[in-house]
């Protein structure tokens, strides 16, 4: 099992960037998948944003990220990122990173999940 926490969430204007960490307690950070999904106000449920594979020669994006976001990880260090540019304002929301045994973009994927962080951008 692994402990996340992320960081780096802020307020942002339209069409800047922002870079989303979540690092991971524990030794075991490489044998999981790695997700990011995020959460818009007033939605009851998170969506898929980004999930990379345990050795990060996978990535994967939601179609209204891509292109746009990046994600990445460093498995030395326990940790996967987020890069959003050229950000909007429907891409508020709390942003979480999940872990999961399993590859894929399911929520239910993922049985592990950090406390979240806010993202804010204003138009």
């Amino acid at each position: 099992q692994v402990h996340l926490v992320e960081s780096g969430g802020g307020l942002v204007q339209a069409g800047g960037s922002l870079r989303l960490s979540c690092v991971a307690s524990g030794r075991t950070f490489s044998s999981y998948d790695m997700g990011w999904f995020r959460q818009a106000p007033g939605k009851e449920r998170a969506e898929f944003v980004a999930a990379i594979s345990r050795n990060g020669g996978s990535t994967t994006y939601a179609d209204s990220v891509k292109g746009r976001f990046t994600i990445s990880r460093d498995n030395a260090k326990n940790t996967v990122s987020l890069r959003l540019d050229s950000l909007k304002s429907e891409d508020t929301a709390v942003y979480y990173c999940a872990a999961s045994k399993a590859s894929g973009t399911l929520t239910d994927l993922y049985d592990t999940w950090g406390q979240g962080t806010q993202v804010t951008v204003s138009s």
